[in-house]
């Protein structure tokens, strides 16, 4: 549905309570769980570790940002420092050394957390405990204004935030410079034994309202492959960069409808019509089956048969950053 203008920050808002009809496929059940546990493929084998002394780090400081232009920097995962039209905005901040039922980082946050600019605002994707991180959002000042999907914002208040803005699909608001659109995701929420789909998942766009040439950045959050990508381009058109997620694909039979292979998050942005993508969700946790660096080399050559700019694919290590 198309919506009007932007929503008031820190509206309290009702909703229903499940999105499970905003699923893109059903959740799996127990003879899929039943499946993965004989056999024992959800993490990768000796082989497929051996890479992780390999997986790209380089950390360096934080470069200037001249007025009028866009800078991203990864943290790992799906953690950004992005500072766009005058704020600095964290995307699914996770700063912790290890989440929950999850073997500890292989690779170091990119950014100290010291070493960061004040946060003028935090963009989460959903619920889950490697996109929100509650020790990471603790280090914020309980002031700070976080950008939430539906449902999501009571969560957040009951941990002290009073600025909590909780958005819909393809509703906006504003912040300083920047407008924060929400948009659709093919993907999921859970947190205990009984919130599955009580609070919404899905992306980010970050416009710069303020420029003379407004710089436009889509976080994608955590999301399978599907129509989603297109609607998104129409109703959002000339992105910039597109941040998308290459990594946690296999077993795909189990992975593929909630999580983007390398291949897949190349034709998601084409789909959406982005001029630059920028990997990540990989090299950072052990999600998933495959070895650890395949991503990387698989979404490099994806992008080559696309026939894509090379200095378009913008494969940063973790700690580096990009201005445009």
């Amino acid at each position: 549905m198309e919506v009007g203008g932007p929503r008031r920050l820190g509206e309290h808002r009702s909703w229903p309570r499940s999105f499970a009809d905003r699923l893109t496929t059903p959740l799996p059940g127990l003879r899929a769980y039943a499946k993965l546990a004989r056999g024992g493929a959800f993490r990768p084998g000796p082989d497929g570790l051996r890479g992780i002394p390999d997986l790209p780090y380089e950390p360096a400081p934080l470069p200037d940002v001249a007025p009028g232009t866009a800078c991203v920097t990864w943290a790992g995962h799906a953690s950004w420092v992005v500072r766009t039209g005058g704020l600095t905005v964290l995307t699914d901040p996770v700063w912790s050394r290890r989440i929950i039922a999850t073997p500890a980082r292989m690779t170091p946050v990119g950014v100290r957390w010291e070493e960061l600019p004040p946060v003028d605002a935090v963009v989460i994707s959903h619920n889950h405990y490697d996109h929100l991180d509650a020790p990471t959002l603790r280090r914020l000042p309980r002031h700070t204004p976080l950008f939430v999907p539906a449902g999501l914002a009571r969560w957040c208040r009951r941990r002290g935030f009073t600025r909590v803005t909780e958005l819909d699909w393809w509703e906006s608001a504003e912040l300083g410079g920047v407008r924060f659109d929400f948009v659709p995701a093919h993907h999921w929420s859970k947190r205990t034994l009984i919130d599955t789909c009580r609070s919404l998942w899905g992306g980010w766009i970050l416009t710069d309202t303020q420029s003379a040439e407004p710089r436009k950045t889509y976080f994608a959050g955590d999301t399978g492959y599907g129509h989603w990508f297109a609607e998104i381009g129409r109703r959002h058109p000339g992105i910039d960069l597109a941040l998308l997620p290459i990594g946690a694909y296999e077993p795909r039979w189990w992975l593929g409808d909630v999580h983007t292979d390398p291949e897949e998050a190349v034709q998601a942005c084409l789909d959406v019509g982005a001029r630059r993508m920028a990997p990540m969700h990989w090299a950072t946790f052990v999600l998933s089956a495959e070895p650890v660096t395949e991503p990387l080399h698989r979404v490099r050559a994806a992008w080559a048969r696309a026939g894509l700019a090379r200095e378009d694919l913008w494969d940063l290590p973790i700690g580096a950053s990009r201005s445009w």
